[in-house]
């Protein structure tokens, strides 16, 4: 009987890569390639000033740091050191930073120099680089937790979602990856969808294109310069890209591309069907999941075609549908998504300030949908107090704080409303005192909030907004903004 391979930890992964194919482009970013041998160099060194800063085992390490090749640099030489990657958005508000820091607590912060971190060890990449001269590797240490990512929450506070899985490779063949493949990377690092595919790339061997943003042509750019096979998206880039001057998409060949993959929100039927039919239903692929990893759903666009709507049949742990009275669903009934692992599987995440949702040993992470009989699954929306906005999920009490911390607002509710580009808009609905001035309460939660969760619209009413116990129905609210106006 064969006996399976031992994983390779992540601290030892480069050093793999850097035996086999040393002069291999492993990232391109930021105007330059580095090869194999130089990302072993670079994150052996970066991991010794770590340890010489005194991060240790198991520490947790914030990485502040935009889309580029040192925020995985930094990953890796966390890992060489035994910590567990924790990473944070470079533009988030300074209070929003703040709060996940305090969260996380951890022992050391790499960040760009103008992100205000208070009280807490810090250094910039490049002066971790130049700390250290000797690139040889550190000690094999293998961290507890491969990574800890930030999230807000239903209570307006942030979560942590920390992994329980230790931080050795995962194969990367259920993203469609291999050596041979030149990945490209539009989506922020920073969150968890980007970040695992990443990881995924790199594990594989595959060069891996990491653009400092998402520009729709930019996209296009890269996947044509680079004969690009595997593209990331999400649906908003879907749209964005689509909606570009078919005489400007023409200017690129995508006939390269094998795999692309779409994930972190529902993608419209008709935006999934132009790509199907631009570039080919074995080539476009969705995947369904969460951060948490307890369940997952993948549908190639052959699949699709046949199930059209679908986000695919589960491929890992379990999924179900549950009614309102608590109930399972029958095909075809709509209720709130339930997964849990598989039988017999640990545990894949901790929460850190927040506490699952359960039942029984099923959890619901905000979904609604519903199966048919064949067990394709279906989203029919998200819980009502939760806004997708272009692939990112927005809570509304976190808006609805920054908005009543405001001395001239006196009630408040967020709620989402349909929007062609993001899927969803946040729009306000505020009580104001007679003297609030509009451009005030935008300067006033831009320093607050990020740009993807602040209001893109306002609507002032003369009445509370709440009843006299709080509460407000989000949904009757959605309602009364959607039906048709007389006249």
């Amino acid at each position: 009987m064969s006996v399976a391979p031992e994983p390779v930890p992540l601290s030892a992964l480069l050093r793999g890569h850097a035996a086999t194919a040393p002069d291999g482009p492993a990232i391109t970013a930021d105007g330059r390639t580095l090869s194999w041998r130089e990302l072993e160099a670079r994150t052996n060194r970066v991991a010794r000033a770590l340890i010489a800063r005194g991060v240790k085992p198991d520490d947790l390490v914030t990485i502040v740091l935009p889309n580029g090749a040192a925020f995985l640099e930094a990953c890796f030489a966390c890992w060489k050191a035994g910590a567990t990657p924790q990473p944070a958005s470079v533009r988030a508000p300074a209070a929003e930073l703040a709060a996940l820091i305090a969260l996380a607590d951890p022992a050391f912060v790499v960040a760009d120099p103008g992100v205000a971190i208070a009280a807490r060890p810090r250094a910039t990449y490049d002066e971790l680089l130049a700390a250290e001269a000797d690139d040889s590797p550190p000690p094999d240490r293998v961290a507890g937790a491969w990574k800890a990512l930030g999230s807000g929450g239903s209570t307006g506070r942030p979560k942590l979602i920390v992994s329980t899985s230790r931080a050795v490779a995962q194969s990367p063949l259920g993203w469609r990856l291999a050596a041979d493949d030149v990945a490209v990377m539009p989506g922020p690092l920073y969150h968890n969808g980007p970040f695992a595919t990443a990881i995924a790339a790199m594990t594989a061997g595959a060069h891996l294109v990491i653009l400092p943003r998402f520009d729709a042509e930019a996209v296009l750019r890269a996947v044509d310069a680079h004969h690009a096979t595997w593209l990331y998206l999400v649906p908003t880039m879907m749209g964005r890209i689509w909606r570009l001057p078919d005489d400007v998409k023409a200017r690129y060949a995508m006939a390269s591309l094998r795999t692309v993959w779409h994930l972190a929100a529902p993608c419209p039927p008709w935006l999934k069907a132009a790509w199907i039919e631009w570039l080919g239903p074995e080539v476009i692929w969705e995947l369904y999941a969460a951060t948490e990893g307890l369940a997952g759903t993948v549908i190639n666009g052959t699949e699709w075609l046949e199930h059209r709507g679908s986000v695919g049949r589960v491929f890992t742990g379990a999924v179900k549908i549950v009614r309102e009275d608590g109930a399972d669903a029958p095909a075809g009934v709509v209720g709130e998504v339930y997964m849990r692992q598989s039988d017999g599987a640990p545990e894949t995440y901790r929460y850190v300030g927040a506490e699952a949702r359960r039942l029984g040993g099923w959890q619901s992470l905000g979904d609604m949908g519903w199966m048919d009989a064949d067990g394709y699954l279906y989203l029919a929306d998200r819980r009502a107090d939760m806004i997708l906005v272009g692939g990112s999920n927005v809570y509304p009490a976190e808006i609805e704080a920054a908005l009543e911390e405001h001395p001239q607002v006196r009630s408040c509710a967020v709620i989402g409303l349909p929007h062609e580009d993001l899927g969803s808009a946040v729009h306000a609905i505020v009580q104001p005192a007679p003297e609030l001035d509009i451009d005030d309460l935008r300067d006033f939660l831009s320093r607050r909030l990020s740009a993807y969760k602040r209001p893109r619209t306002y609507e002032l009413v003369d009445q509370p907004v709440r009843d006299d116990a709080g509460k407000v129905r989000r949904s009757q609210l959605v309602a009364e903004r959607l039906q048709p106006q007389d006249g």
